[in-house]
């Protein structure tokens, strides 16, 4: 019998005796006597993470670490190296997961959501689990993926050990309280664990951390800024070269590199203008103009931003789309719309310094696929961005880009700090063969990756499938490229440049040309790569692969869906999307 069954009558709710049920089991596991030795059993905890960019990683090992510390068997896995099914035996799991583009989870946590999702799922009532979520309120669908898996562990029947945080683009503060809470919590169950570490003195991290971060970058100088595209192009892409000089940053190709940006001068003056407040009143620390300088997105308003001028002005267009509360309607009249915009939509609408302080947000580094190899250049890292126009009345400049393509001179300092990504890697075997799909600026990471496996003499085949608007002013790096060609290092480069003729060519339609070669390649062991546009041309490349294996094997769609899904578990079909 259990101790609420001996206790009938004791005030609590459903979902609160199904709580204490799995705490007391918790207690009771934790403190059972191993009858060999008469001494307490150690407490297990499972640590998965879901992760695009490495935060959520990161973090899962510190959290990993602490309960370390503290004592506890820990088993510490990317949510995709398990089922569902593997979840009923783990007793504490905790997750902390990261949300990608509009609410979707991240590559390596894609398949165990499938799964966990799906009518089969097991029931989960011996488990106790708590979530870790990460996001940017910037985005409708805030922490999605964290919001999901939690809600589906307490559908399924687990009792959660403490309520799911949801942690913004500033995560560190939230993050490390999530984590010191829940280490405490199950350290109280061990009696035998260790004792917590002395105040302000964290336990030591799974590996060692970069000395360079978001909260305190490297200042780099830029030692190349060259334009790529070529006379009657319809974008602006360029070529970056960044000095790491003594920072001792040792990045991989596949990593990222974050750049601190600071915001267009000439929209600051116009948001000072139509804001009619004294440029040095002191706002969150500094004074005005610094904050619009170099503090807050000036470019892309806030929803706490949207949300006071549709209460200020509720008859305004603003307020009429905010009060249907119908998402598309509001998302197309806010599309390429920046802040200034938004305050000359509403002109009777006026802010003081403690709205302005409510609605903006802090400016956020900007990452960008690293398109260089240590091998070929360890001294710089190499960027390939578009900069980013649009607008006739008045022209919107990309925040990052522009500042990287117009207003950083070679003396002028700039942020910046590596983010590894380390599911996003050139094979380890040198023998294997590559398959590389990145049109338009996704190509960077596939640059490195060429770079690479030349100086590493791999023996390998590489298929690089490249493509964007005109073959005449859109063929980026082509004397490179047609260089490797020309020499052997890739063994097949197939072109879709789709403004070239009638019918419209994209890098899947080549895909499906080359059907059969590419299921061979993937059949001798090949990894699949794929860099770009996440919301349609990784989407298209995806359900391309998808159907040129169900034709190939002609075992039906099921068939191919877990074909795929296998090159994903074993990491040879991986996606750096954005």
């Amino acid at each position: 019998m259990s101790l609420l069954q001996a206790l009938p009558d004791a005030p609590f709710s459903s979902e609160q005796q199904a709580w204490l049920s799995g705490f007391f089991a918790g207690m009771v596991a934790a403190r059972s006597d191993d009858p060999a030795t008469g001494t307490a059993a150690t407490l297990t905890v499972d640590v998965l993470f879901g992760s695009q960019t490495g935060t959520s990683e990161f973090l899962a090992e510190d959290l990993a670490a602490a309960a370390r510390a503290r004592g506890m068997a820990v088993t510490l896995r990317p949510l995709d190296d398990i089922t569902p099914d593997d979840l009923p035996g783990m007793g504490r799991v905790l997750v902390v997961t990261s949300t990608y583009g509009e609410g979707e989870m991240p590559d390596n946590a894609e398949l165990f959501w499938e799964a966990l999702a799906a009518d089969t799922a097991p029931r989960l009532e011996d488990v106790r689990f708590g979530v870790l979520a990460l996001g940017d309120s910037g985005y409708d669908d805030f922490c999605q993926a964290g919001k999901l898996i939690d809600l589906r562990f307490e559908q399924l029947g687990a009792a959660r050990l403490l309520p799911r945080v949801d942690c913004d683009v500033d995560y560190e503060d939230a993050a490390n309280a999530w984590i010191d809470d829940v280490i405490a919590l199950l350290a109280a169950e061990a009696p035998g664990s260790a004792p917590a570490p002395a105040s302000g003195a964290p336990a030591a991290p799974a590996r060692q951390r970069p000395k360079w971060n978001r909260k305190s970058p490297y200042s780099s100088r830029l030692a190349e800024n060259r334009l790529l595209s070529g006379t009657g192009s319809a974008k602006e892409i360029r070529h970056f070269e960044l000095d790491l000089g003594d920072s001792g940053i040792e990045y991989q190709a596949g990593d990222a590199l974050a750049v601190v940006p600071r915001n267009d001068p000439s929209l600051v003056e116009l948001l000072l203008e139509r804001l009619a407040l004294d440029p040095e009143i002191e706002i969150g620390g500094a004074a005005l103009r610094a904050q619009l300088a170099q503090g807050w997105e000036i470019s892309t308003p806030s929803k706490d931003l949207l949300a006071l001028l549709a209460e200020r002005a509720p008859r305004s267009e603003l307020g009429d789309l905010f009060a249907r509360d119908e998402r598309e309607p509001l998302e197309s009249w806010l599309w390429g719309k920046d802040t200034l915009d938004l305050l000359h939509a509403v002109p009777d609408v006026r802010l003081d310094a403690a709205d302005i302080a409510a609605v903006f947000r802090p400016l956020q580094h900007r990452a960008y696929s690293i398109s260089s190899s240590p091998l070929h250049s360890p001294d710089r890292i190499h960027l390939t961005v578009a900069a980013v126009r649009h607008g006739s009345a008045r022209v919107h400049h990309g925040v990052c880009s522009t500042f990287l393509a117009d207003r950083l001179g070679d003396d002028d300092p700039v942020g910046i700090f590596l983010q590894p990504n380390t599911a996003f890697r050139p094979p380890v075997d040198d023998a294997a063969p590559v398959v590389m799909i990145g049109p338009g600026t996704g190509i960077a990471p596939f640059r490195g990756f060429l770079q690479e496996r030349a100086a590493r003499g791999a023996t390998g085949k590489n298929w690089l499938f490249f493509g964007d608007q005109h073959r005449a002013s859109d063929f980026i790096y082509a004397d490179e490229i047609e260089q490797y060609a020309a020499s052997g290092l890739l063994t097949r480069l197939d072109l879709a440049f789709s403004r070239d003729q009638q019918e419209k060519i994209y890098v899947q339609t080549r895909m499906r040309e080359q059907a059969a070669e590419l299921y061979s390649w993937l059949e001798d062991g090949g990894h699949v790569y794929v860099c770009g546009d996440a919301s349609r041309m990784a989407r298209d490349v995806d359900r391309a692969l998808t159907d040129i294996v169900a034709a190939q094997r002609r075992r039906g769609d099921d068939d191919a869906a877990e074909y795929v899904a296998a090159l994903k578990r074993d990491k040879r079909y991986v996606r750096d999307v954005y």
